[in-house]
């Protein structure tokens, strides 16, 4: 079975484009006219007014693209039905961490399109979040076993990485995006929203949430979070990766 169409049931609900992340995506791809998204989703950050084809392995991930949205094929990154240089761009959107042969998926980016849009993120700053390390501590090990931002830039021979913090009021459900709201990770559906909750021990999450929920109620985590509650926004470790041949 395809990951997403899995873990990926009702995720257009849960991931929503944040209009700060799509200014600087769409700044990213420039002049591009038209754009691949590998890995596309529901297509959260798909630009509207360029010509896109989108590339996506479930087809219940396809099933959950709104109303107007971009043709999609079915399709995985390491071998892409696309020719040499096909579009001017090509954009992949917190996808790569789920690819079996990451190396290859970059090597089908290169080979599709002069520019190359990634957002990924550092996977060691990801454990560092206070729900990993005091919480469920068993997400850093999946984490860590993803390739990181700097890895993928490396490959890619990256031309610019461009640091996106996460606002605290941010509407993209990504794992990290209530950093501030912590009441929020008690929703099943939030939590449903992100990939490493869904891939990791059920009961490790289960009993995570249960702590947090009693450390909610008496205080305790206000307490030991004061310095996030006065910022607007937080890095999470989140990066444009940019690569231009």
């Amino acid at each position: 079975m395809v990951l997403y169409d899995d873990i990926g049931a009702g995720y257009a609900s849960g991931r929503r484009t944040d209009p700060r992340w799509m200014t600087e995506i769409a700044s990213a791809l420039g002049t591009a006219r038209s754009v691949a998204d590998v890995g596309a989703g529901t297509g959260s950050y798909e630009p509207r007014d360029r010509t896109v084809v989108a590339l996506e392995p479930s087809a219940g991930m396809i099933g959950q693209r709104p109303p107007g949205a971009s043709p999609a094929v079915r399709a995985v990154a390491e071998a892409l039905p696309l020719r040499d240089n096909a579009v001017d761009a090509v954009l992949a959107v917190l996808t790569v961490h789920h690819w079996t042969d990451w190396r290859a998926g970059l090597a089908e980016l290169r080979r599709v399109a002069p520019l190359r849009v990634v957002l990924a993120y550092d996977t060691r700053r990801h454990t560092e979040f206070w729900f990993v390390r005091e919480y469920v501590p068993e997400i850093a090990e999946l984490e860590l076993g993803r390739p990181s931002a700097d890895d993928i830039a490396d490959e890619l021979g990256a031309d610019t990485v461009l640091h996106l913090p996460v606002p605290w009021d941010f509407t993209d459900g990504v794992f990290p995006a209530h950093w501030r709201r912590p009441a929020a990770y008690l929703d099943p559906g939030v939590r449903r929203a992100c990939s490493a909750l869904a891939q990791t021990d059920p009961v490790a999450v289960e009993r995570g949430i249960s702590r947090l929920r009693a450390d909610l109620e008496t205080g305790r985590w206000h307490d030991r979070h004061q310095d996030l509650l006065g910022l607007d926004s937080w890095d999470a470790g989140f990066r444009l990766v940019v690569s231009r041949r």
